[in-house]
């Protein structure tokens, strides 16, 4: 029980509950479901973190069920991360407050985050186990380029993460065609590194964080 309901699991639940009453009043307001795809990206990004926390079982585990579940993270890991760009449906329509739609999708946003970088230390303690500390860094920041590729794959191609299953061919051949051809895919690699840029310094705070409120409770 009280692994279940840690601090960070009652934080978790208190903004999912906060974010669904948000996107019910608005529905009720506004008269229509446009918010309503919140949920369903939140789930998503749910699922790396889910995924993540298992991490710590796998010591003794084969090496494929290992590999297996750390590409199935790798997967569903951009879905946490792509919660930023929703920020686009954020437009002055009318239907609700300009105000009300922007504290929704920051605070959508912000829980994305949350998950997507709880599921990272999970992944950076479990590449502990397997790599030495110097070697999980870059591992790390290679981990963030390629979540921060998948947004773009997301967010500008459509694709997302079931498509490896429903559409593999035509996914791994789009995904070849940006780097073999990286000048006639200028906006992919543009979009990829600010995002990477983002995530990483986002990443850093976090890790720099605790030594700071140490370092302030002193």
């Amino acid at each position: 029980m009280k692994k279940i309901f840690s601090p960070f699991a009652q934080w978790l639940c208190c903004c999912f509950l906060f974010i669904a009453v948000m996107i019910a009043a608005r529905m009720l307001y506004a008269g229509n479901s446009s918010y309503l795809f919140m949920v369903w990206n939140l789930f998503l990004a749910w699922i790396p973190y889910l995924i993540s926390t298992g991490f710590k079982h796998l010591g003794r585990s084969k090496k494929l069920v290992q590999l297996i579940v750390f590409v199935c993270w790798l997967l569903f890991f951009p879905n946490a991360l792509y919660i930023v760009t929703d920020i686009i449906h954020l437009a002055d329509t009318h239907a609700a407050p300009l105000w009300y739609d922007a504290v929704l999708l920051f605070v959508s946003s912000l829980t994305g985050l949350v998950l997507a970088f709880a599921s990272v230390i999970n992944t950076e303690k479990y590449l502990q186990t397997m790599f030495t500390r110097k070697y999980v860094k870059p591992i790390i920041m290679l981990l963030l380029f390629a979540g921060s590729f998948g947004v773009y794959l997301g967010r500008f191609e459509r694709w997302n993460s079931w498509d490896v299953l429903h559409n593999p061919l035509s996914m791994a051949i789009e995904i070849a065609y940006r780097f073999i051809s990286p000048f006639e895919n200028t906006k992919t690699w543009l979009v990829t590194f600010l995002l990477t840029g983002l995530y990483s310094l986002c990443w850093f705070l976090i890790k720099c964080f605790p030594a700071f409120i140490i370092k302030n409770e002193k």
